[in-house]
């Protein structure tokens, strides 16, 4: 009885299941999956030379750019004003009827007075409160309505 079940499984198989239709569907399933396959390869290497080309055509741009800045700079040191600008620096020299002035160092005097000055305005800005200060930013006051 179990070998006249298996010829007959065997039969059935064979009958349904084996047939040139479902070989030809099966080899073109095979097909098609191998060429989706093959598509999704080849659209993953495009994206991916894309990407490379669009990193090298902003290092294009960055190096033109480089370019372009280096070529205005030189062409900038090759004005007259730069050359006046280098030569009265370097070299110290004055144009006809110009004259050059030498301040001496500032004295203790003038230093003292500039630290008074600093640290009177330091002091008036701490005198006002934090909420006065608030509200003369928010309602468009000037330093000078909120100190009186």
């Amino acid at each position: 009885m179990q070998k006249i079940n298996t010829r007959r499984l065997y039969y059935r198989i064979r009958h349904k299941y084996l047939t040139l239709n479902n070989a030809v569907i099966a080899v073109a399933f095979i097909i098609a999956v191998s060429w989706v396959w093959g598509s999704l390869g080849v659209m993953e290497r495009n994206y991916t030379l894309q990407k490379e080309v669009d990193s090298k055509k902003r290092e294009l741009q960055l190096a033109q750019l480089a370019t372009s800045s280096l070529e205005l700079e030189k062409r900038y040191y090759q004005t007259r004003e730069y050359q006046e600008l280098a030569v009265r620096e370097d070299l110290g020299l004055v144009l006809p009827g110009e004259r050059v002035l030498v301040l001496p160092a500032n004295s203790q005097a003038v230093k003292a007075a500039d630290a008074a000055t600093a640290a009177q305005t330091s002091t008036t800005a701490l005198s006002v409160s934090n909420f006065r200060q608030w509200a003369n930013f928010l309602f468009g006051g000037n330093s000078k309505s909120i100190s009186g």
